[in-house]
């Protein structure tokens, strides 16, 4: 990635405040994630670190976490964005009720990123994954569940058939953009 792709929101016109790296399971959250923080000179948190035992146990089981389960997981999620603006977080956001929670906790304007892909392609990149209890068999109820932000003014959408290095431009772009259009990249 570019340091002028990382420039209008690490350096110079302000700062863009924290980002939420949201989609399915496979379309590349943490990796995004990461490389964005690198960017930006902000601090990256994988989303599902912060999973409790029981939830992490269900999903290595296969079997799909509900609302109830979500929702501690996802009040510790807002609880750290509120703490440090600087802040990337992985996470699913995968109902609007959840991304208004994450926006209500943080307290203050926040930007998700959009991991956007087709099934297709989310299957062949969580078959080829290592390392990771969240198995393919779970990917058809995240996308049942998955809510697409439309009309959600504080989202961009990246499609994942791209290179890593150009999804993290375009969402940088996008955000950057978004920000000087809402007013709200501060100095």
């Amino acid at each position: 990635m570019s340091t002028a792709a990382s420039r209008p929101l690490s350096s110079g016109t302000g700062h863009a405040g924290p980002l939420v790296v949201m989609g399915v399971s496979g379309c590349g959250k943490t990796s995004v994630g990461k490389m964005l923080a690198s960017g930006l000179g902000y601090r990256f948190i994988e989303g599902d670190s912060r999973h409790p035992a029981a939830n992490v146990e269900k999903m290595q089981g296969g079997i799909p976490l509900c609302d109830d389960d979500r929702w501690p997981w996802l009040e510790t999620l807002g609880t750290e964005l509120a703490e440090d603006e600087s802040t990337v977080i992985s996470c699913s956001a995968l109902k609007r009720s959840y991304r208004d929670l994450l926006r209500k906790k943080a307290g203050q304007p926040i930007t998700f990123v959009f991991l956007q892909g087709t099934r297709t392609m989310l299957a062949s990149r969580l078959t080829g994954r290592k390392g990771h209890y969240m198995p393919l068999s779970l990917l058809d109820s995240q996308l049942a569940t998955l809510e697409l932000p439309i009309g959600e003014l504080d989202v961009v959408t990246v499609e994942i058939d791209q290179s890593l290095e150009r999804i993290v431009s375009l969402a940088i772009s996008r955000i950057a953009s978004m920000a000087i259009r809402h007013g709200d990249i501060k100095s």
